[in-house]
């Protein structure tokens, strides 16, 4: 008996249906949750990710991809977590390892960055990511010449990434090394003049020279490269302080306090402002905790120290 084409059809298609395999499914969740993630909806990208991982618990990609959308929505302990759960069934996995040790570092865990960069550094050795996490986490726990060493070898491998040298340049301005840094700066704004940290370090470099009016060209410069850097607009107050212009300073040092309110840079350029018009009680309130957890930190013990004068 010949059965209706209508019903062939059908019949056809329910094959094919179940004939779909697992990968071909979890796969196409995959690429769907890729493509919202391209047009900038990282909460929608996440369901699809999750759909592929309940297909498959161990799917690392789909972890990876989902710690990536948890990142644009600023969710560090998410983002973590789940390249955690891709480097556990690939551990291998290089891209998971880098990203989670920069994440590390974000969430202020120094001590984990490191171990991830040391766990890339036997990965591949011949990979510039590996020196680059390691000179970043050097720099956090404040060992400046080894964080030189991995930025300077990083830079070898890959010399034509202006960051790299911009990292440099920060090492050698940490170490007041302001010539050196400043002859790398320029080095790198050869390859990229658009580096939006190439222009703020330099205004640091000015400031701390007492160019306060090239400080603020540098910064402003870097601002109009890229204006969602916080501490880009904390470093501007600063140095409309020292040009004495204190209420357009105190503004953009809240602007940036809004942005970041974690940065204790900003709390004491707040401190400072209150020293300069003389207001004891409040500039103590933000230098006082300060002088405490950072005692190192520029210009905190003068103007503590002034504070108290008041």
């Amino acid at each position: 008996m010949k059965l209706p084409n209508k019903i062939l059809t059908g019949i056809f298609l329910t094959l094919l249906i179940s004939c779909d395999s697992l990968e071909d499914k979890k796969g196409r969740f995959l690429l769907k949750g890729n493509e919202k993630l391209e047009e900038n909806d990282p909460k929608s990208a996440i369901e699809f990710y999750n759909e592929a991982i309940a297909l498959d618990s161990t799917y690392a990609d789909a972890y990876y991809n989902k710690a990536m959308a948890h990142l644009r929505l600023n969710q560090l302990e998410e983002t973590i977590a789940d390249l955690s759960k891709a480097i556990q069934f690939r551990p291998d996995y290089f891209d998971a390892i880098f990203q989670r040790g920069l994440s590390y570092l974000d969430n202020g865990e120094f001590y984990k960055a490191r171990e991830d960069a040391e766990r890339l550094l036997k990965l591949d050795s011949n990979n510039w990511k590996s020196y680059f996490l390691t000179g970043l986490s050097q720099e956090k726990l404040k060992n400046l010449p080894e964080a030189l060493k991995a930025f300077e070898k990083a830079s070898s491998m890959e010399p034509a990434n202006s960051d790299l040298l911009v990292n440099q340049a920060t090492i050698h301005y940490y170490q007041k090394e302001y010539n050196l840094a400043k002859e790398i700066l320029s080095k790198a704004e050869t390859i990229n003049p658009s580096e939006p940290n190439l222009h703020n370090l330099r205004s640091m470099i000015l400031f701390d020279e007492k160019d306060y009016s090239g400080a603020l060209s540098s910064v402003e410069k870097a601002i109009t490269l890229d204006n969602r850097q916080a501490y880009f607009y904390n470093n501007k107050g600063l140095y409309l302080l020292f040009l004495q212009k204190p209420e357009e300073a105190i503004t953009l040092i809240n602007q940036s306090i809004q942005m970041d309110s974690k940065n204790p840079f900003a709390m004491r350029n707040k401190g400072i402002y209150y020293v300069m018009q003389g207001d004891k009680i409040s500039a103590l309130q933000y230098l006082e905790d300060l002088i405490k957890n950072y005692p190192d930190m520029d210009l905190l013990q003068e103007y503590y120290q002034k504070a108290q004068a008041l």
